[in-house]
């Protein structure tokens, strides 16, 4: 007879294999046909709010592994959120202005913005942003993402804009926004003045130059003609700009002797300089504190011009000479201490970094060509001591990835001193995630200096101000501000590039100072920060269904020094507070080796490649595997790890499901205390792990819930729980008490783990969800709540039992596993285990001796008193366990062909020869129950 047919094997109708990359794209299908994101909002309606403003990606390019990693983090978050009783809307957004939409409209368009007109230019950019939206829009929601992606926000968008130049007009009433003119960064590729968050530090190579500036007027200390302060730069093409030389106050300088000439450098920096410039011979001749020699005039010796000596602070003896080249025009420090002694703000370059006529024998030269000039020229006029390279930590432009200089604009800038403090007392009102997120833009915003916000650039929104044709005075009230918001609602900003001032100032407008009524209008941009900076105001508060502030900010830890600067700026100038309650940061992607991923080592990876391979639930599952608060690595190795992780889940998912298919939670469901204990025992183990997981989920430790629940399915469940539970599911007559028992048990876990799991594997669960029995449920698991505790099923008592009745099993199987080295026992069903107690493990033991071979899934066990003496050899003592000796010999009898299980008791029956008494019992059951239903009544 082939008694597999009378087993209660399980169906299969759950795949074996996964196919997610086939499977996901239908899920999504029937996500959007059903609906789903609205769905979920109309189920929340009225609950608490929780808002996760979701910071805005460029829209000039395909999504990379970072935007992978944030958009899956972002969504985790917000599916917990709404499944554990929040109303948790997301609304996704593009950064669709500034110099990464123009660099690649400009690359793959073919532009020239010089010769286009800058309607056409701003029309083709634009065309290119909401291209990259739709692209990005699609492969965002590939990655199981639910937003109202029919609804984003754009930074283009017309109401948007208006509501910026509103913050900007607000500033500008309060007083933080000024014109200037001081050095900022300036990149000579792109054109234009960077903010401190648009700037890189790579490495260079400098020059590296000493020279000889001739004192002229030494006030009585220093000797003109022969003697020299000496100075070191990396920058030798600031040296036309030089107009004075700093010291440090309270340092002390010497007067050396070099054959005809005396030099002058700090004392602190003496012997190194001295070995630099390898001088054999020298005498000190003086010595002088940096206070001294303060209004000492010096010569430049390239322009002919007088350099001052000045003192400050900021100069240091880590290197150099102590004597710091001052070129106000060119350095923020410079600029600066350049106020305080009221010198000249010269700058002799053009926006491309070609030097003007004001530096003649050098016009026309780029910074770098003038590098090699100027160091000629020193040497020509016998001023040069010593010329090098060095590489060094330079600023870079952040786009075209090109080195910037420091250069003397007329720019607009945002006073962060009008709201430092504020800004600063705001931010210890925030909780940082992790922690060291606090101090770091705390001393950020404390040590910043003030924000360059204009840019000379023509994609993106204008700065609002008009100036007064007669007398240049800068005009900006809420009066302008308002009627521009108008014209801004209706047209866009386009209209402040496609009419004249006279078009759009508002009706009798009029100089305060002059009484003009000729104005012209501001010709450059705003800063993109300022455009991502008001997104809180733009978006937040002008939707319905989010609200102000946002309870959570989630970007890479790059961005304390853009987005959540900017947005800390924007909110607090005009609205006293941070626009966040908490921010949370992730690290930046690494390769298997450490290093950053980055185009030009060619170590990327690009994420339709591993969705097209694996699927995106293998992207989420390696999302939340990571502690993404450090750099996160990532390679196709770490993938196959995480597929090998996903595919335990899975069969676990798979095994439950294949045991259910004959069970009606609403029928068969057995009573929580008429379930076996075994059975109760791995329900207090699934209410730890609610606890844990939920924990871990509130305190966004994805990690710790993807190894509790990993370690529950493959430990717990897979190793202990469901290996023994084969017997009773499988070989117990189907509606078996035991059976519905274990059944009741398998349906709650299923139920639980589909639901904690549904954050992260979002297309799986959904899967498994379409699968789990019972017709009482919502057509997605995404529109459940989340799993509750059961405090009743916590039996400290039951689990603290078994708990031990698990580790003298993890001792029997090394047991079992010498058995199978020394004798070739084989199936653990073959053996009989011996267990030798000592009394008050026999008394633990004693009450369970008939469910130990159940537990220990042996076929038979002798539990031997207190002092009876084990074999000496072939026995193993056990180690975790105290007072106990195990030994295993094969089991005396017949194997069973039914349940496998050996007994003297099998062929007891004449009519099953080949079967336990316990078999023969649910056959005999089985053949009533047919002969009934084939009994006239029942066809009756």
């Amino acid at each position: 007879m082939d008694y597999s047919k009378t087993l209660n094997l399980p169906k299969t109708d759950f795949p074996m294999r996964a196919n997610l990359p086939e499977r996901e794209p239908q899920i999504l299908k029937f996500w959007e046909e059903k609906g789903l994101y609205k769905a979920v909002q109309e189920a929340n309606r009225g609950k608490p709010k929780f808002i996760l403003h979701d910071g805005p990606p460029y829209a000039n390019g395909d999504i990379h592994l970072g935007h992978t990693l944030n958009k899956i983090l972002k969504d985790i978050i917000v599916k917990y959120r709404s499944m554990s009783g929040y109303d948790a809307p997301y609304v996704p957004g593009w950064d669709t202005h500034g110099l990464p939409i123009e660099q690649q409209a400009i690359k793959n368009l073919g532009l020239d913005r010089r010769q286009v007109d800058v309607l056409e230019f701003r029309r083709r950019c634009r065309e290119y942003a909401l291209k990259y939206v739709e692209i990005q829009r699609e492969q965002f929601k590939r990655l199981g993402v639910r937003g109202d992606w029919e609804h984003p926000y754009l930074t283009l968008e017309p109401e948007y804009e208006a509501i910026q130049i509103g913050i900007f007009g607000e500033m500008a009433k309060k007083g933080y926004i000024y014109k200037g003119r001081k050095p900022v960064y300036w990149c000579t590729d792109c054109e234009t003045a960077l903010a401190e968050a648009e700037v890189e530090y790579e490495e260079k190579r400098s020059p590296s130059i000493y020279v000889k500036f001739p004192v002229v007027d030494g006030r009585g200390l220093l000797e003109p003609g022969t003697t020299y302060v000496v100075i070191w730069t990396t920058t030798p093409w600031t040296l036309p700009a030089n107009v004075a030389i700093a010291l440090h106050p309270e340092a002390n300088y010497l007067v050396v002797e070099v054959g005809e000439e005396k030099l002058l450098w700090a004392e602190a920096l003496h012997e190194r300089v001295v070995e630099l410039l390898g001088l054999r011979e020298h005498r000190i001749l003086g010595r002088f504190r940096g206070i001294e020699l303060e209004g000492v005039i010096c010569r430049n010796p390239l322009m002919d011009r007088e350099s001052l000596v000045i003192l400050g602070e900021h100069v240091t003896m880590d290197q150099g000479t102590g004597c710091v080249h001052t070129a106000p025009g060119h350095g923020l420090e410079d600029f600066e201490i350049g106020q305080r002694y009221k010198l000249p703000v010269l700058s002799p370059l053009d926006d491309q970094g070609r030097f003007t006529a004001e530096a003649p024998q050098f016009q026309g030269l780029f910074v770098e060509e003038a590098n090699k000039e100027i160091v000629k020229e020193l040497e020509r006029k016998g001023v040069l001591l010593q010329f090098g390279f060095i590489t060094h930590q330079y600023p870079h432009c952040w786009r075209c990835k090109q080195p910037v200089i420091f250069r003397a604009t007329e720019q607009w800038f945002a006073s962060i001193d009008g709201f430092r403090q504020e800004a600063l007392e705001a931010i210890r009102q925030v909780k940082w995630i992790p922690a060291w997120g606090e101090e770091r833009i705390y001393r950020m915003v404390a040590e910043r200096s003030d924000w360059c916000i204009s840019r000379q650039r023509s994609w993106g929104v204008p700065i609002p101000i008009f100036y007064c044709h007669h007398c240049g005075k800068e005009i900006i009230n809420d009066t302008t501000i308002k009627h521009l918001q108008g014209l801004f609602r209706q047209y866009g900003s386009d209209v402040w590039f496609a009419r004249e001032a006279a078009e759009l100032v508002p009706p009798g407008l009029a100089c305060p100072e002059c009484g003009s009524q000729e104005f012209r209008k501001e010709t450059d941009i705003m800063d993109v920060w300022f455009d991502s900076g008001s997104s809180h105001a733009a978006v937040l508060e002008s939707r319905p269904e989010l609200s102000w502030p946002a309870d959570l900010y989630l970007e890479g830890s790059d961005q304390y020094r853009g987005w959540f600067n900017s947005s800390l700026s924007t909110a607090v100038a005009t609205r006293g507070q941070a626009p966040y309650r908490a921010v949370l940061t992730h690290g930046f992607l690494v390769d298997e080796e450490g290093r950053k991923m980055s185009k030009s080592l060619g170590n990327g990876i690009d994420p339709a490649d591993v969705i097209k391979i694996m699927g995106a639930d293998i992207l989420r599952l390696w999302v939340a595997s990571s502690d993404y608060r450090r750099d996160v690595a990532a390679s196709f190795n770490i993938f196959r790890q995480v597929v090998d992780a996903y595919r335990k889940i899975r069969n676990t998912f798979r095994f439950l499901l294949g045991n259910l298919y004959d069970f009606d939670p609403e029928r068969d469901a057995v009573p929580y205390h008429q379930m076996l204990e075994l059975d109760r025992f791995i329900l207090v183990k699934l209410q730890r792990l609610i606890e844990k997981v939920t924990r871990a989920y509130e305190e966004y430790e994805f990690h710790v819930v993807y190894h509790a629940i990993y370690n529950f399915c493959v430990t717990d469940l897979s190793a202990t729980y469901l290996d023994i539970l084969k017997d009773r599911l499988y070989t117990w007559e189907a509606k078996s008490l035991g059976r519905r028992s274990a059944q009741t048990a398998l349906y709650q876990i299923l139920d639980v783990l589909v639901r904690l799991l549904t954050p992260i594997l979002a297309f799986t669960t959904e899967e498994v969800w379409q699968h789990l029995p019972g017709s009482n449920k919502p057509w997605s698991v995404q529109l459940c709540s989340w799993p509750s505790l059961k405090k009743e099923y916590l039996d400290e008592e039951l689990e603290a039992k078994w708990d031990k009745v698990f580790k003298i099993r993890e001792e029997v199987n090394r047991g079992l596993e010498q058995a199978r080295r020394e004798q070739g026992l084989g199936n653990s069903l073959n053996a009989c285990v011996h267990l030798y107690p000592d009394e008050k493990l026999y008394s633990f033991l004693k009450p369970l001796e008939e469910e130990l071979p159940t537990a220990f899934i042996v076929s038979q066990v002798v539990l031997h008193k207190p002092g009876e003496k084990a074999p000496e050899e072939g026995g193993v003592e056990a180690i975790e366990v105290e007072g106990l000796k195990i030994y295993v010999e094969p089991a005396s009898g017949r194997k069973c062909e039914r349940c496998w299980r050996v007994s003297e008791e099998v062929g007891g029956e004449a009519t099953y020869p080949d079967l336990c008494p316990r078999c023969v019992a649910v056959l005999r059951t089985l053949e009533s129950t047919c002969d009934e239903s084939l009994s006239p009544g029942a066809l009756g």
